[in-house]
């Protein structure tokens, strides 16, 4: 393979020949070697096929201005193989899930970085209601929040509203101190920060006295009809299946929602059900209600947090447990998002 001149060997092979340490690392019977901008790779057919390919799709990846990154690299690998073995349900390519942008701001551009995450992202633009669900750290709140500004910059909506139920890993506010807002501020700050990232922070606070932008726990949407707007609802497996169904009827004209969750890290008293367990028995199949539901391969943080979601799946799976404990006794899982 000839790398093309406009692409330094260096964003190919990464600093130290770093990318090429993890294609060598995913493909160890193959033997890839570098002369100058050509690259060659000896060994079983099928391996120097997905070789090649890999190289391909990061060609197409840096041709768009953007670099590539080890954990880059071994995501198209992964992509690539399972597509190479039938087991993934798509056609997108790793270029087409790596360069999709949803929005930039700051100097940076956010943008789905797995396969689930690129398919979580459209559906977002093609339901009306679409329900994010997966383990900490799949970008599920961030990825929601990023396409809600993206939407209120477009002017598709006039408003974004961001809510989350506020019962957290056993604490109760009434046992907290300070005033109602200072109690229920620290549960609404990951939605502050996300917004943070994304938006200029001295805007903010305008547009929040405005009413573009409310950040507001669960409770305050009872009553309303939430129109031209995108919802986000956090943390939804604390809500219970009275909330659940209060919040989806709030749906207004021209509105979008988002609904994201871990099932796995559920806060509520003993004997409540989930809101967002169960109403996935319920809507599943409904026109325009879309379940994207993300794993431990879409966790973006350190790759240590995959493992752990893991092998706590593991752990459950062989002792009939959930987070250790026997299901439906005690609180299940601390925060993670």
């Amino acid at each position: 393979m000839t790398v093309p001149a406009q692409h330094p060997m260096v964003t190919v092979l990464g600093s130290g020949d770093s990318l090429l340490r993890v294609i060598e690392k995913a493909f160890p019977a193959a033997d890839i070697h570098v002369r100058g901008n050509e690259i060659s790779a000896v060994g079983d057919p099928s391996d120097v096929a997905l070789i090649a390919r890999v190289f391909d799709e990061m060609m197409l990846v840096l041709r768009t201005g953007q670099p590539m990154t080890e954990d880059a690299v071994e995501r198209s690998i992964a992509m690539l193989k399972a597509s190479d073995a039938g087991t993934s349900d798509g056609t997108e390519t790793p270029a087409q899930v790596l360069t999709q942008n949803i929005l930039s701001s700051r100097g940076r551009t956010i943008r789905p970085k797995t396969l689930n995450q690129k398919r979580y992202v459209d559906a977002i633009d093609k339901h009306t209601i679409v329900f994010g669900i997966g383990p900490a750290g799949t970008g599920k709140t961030y990825l929601a929040m990023a396409k809600a500004v993206q939407a209120l910059q477009s002017k598709q909506v006039n408003r974004i509203i961001l809510t989350r139920p506020a019962v957290e890993a056993g604490e109760r506010l009434g046992f907290l101190p300070g005033t109602l807002y200072e109690k229920i501020d620290p549960y609404l700050r990951p939605l502050y920060d996300a917004l943070h990232d994304m938006l200029d922070p001295d805007s903010i606070p305008r547009l929040m006295a405005a009413g573009t932008i409310e950040v507001a726990p669960l409770a305050y949407m009872r009553g309303r009809t939430l129109n031209d707007a995108f919802i986000i609802l956090d943390e939804a497996q604390n809500t219970s299946p009275e909330q659940m169904k209060m919040f989806l009827t709030r749906l207004g004209f021209d509105s979008k929602i988002v609904i994201t969750g871990d099932v796995t890290q559920v806060d509520l008293p003993n004997g409540t059900k989930s809101g967002l367990r169960q109403v996935q028995e319920i809507l599943e199949g409904v026109e325009d209600v879309h379940f994207s539901r993300l794993s431990s391969h879409d966790v973006v943080r350190h790759k240590l947090v995959g493992r752990i979601v893991d092998a706590y799946e593991k752990y459950d799976d062989s002792h009939g447990t959930q987070n250790g404990m026997q299901k439906g006794r005690g609180k299940s899982g601390h925060k993670g998002k």
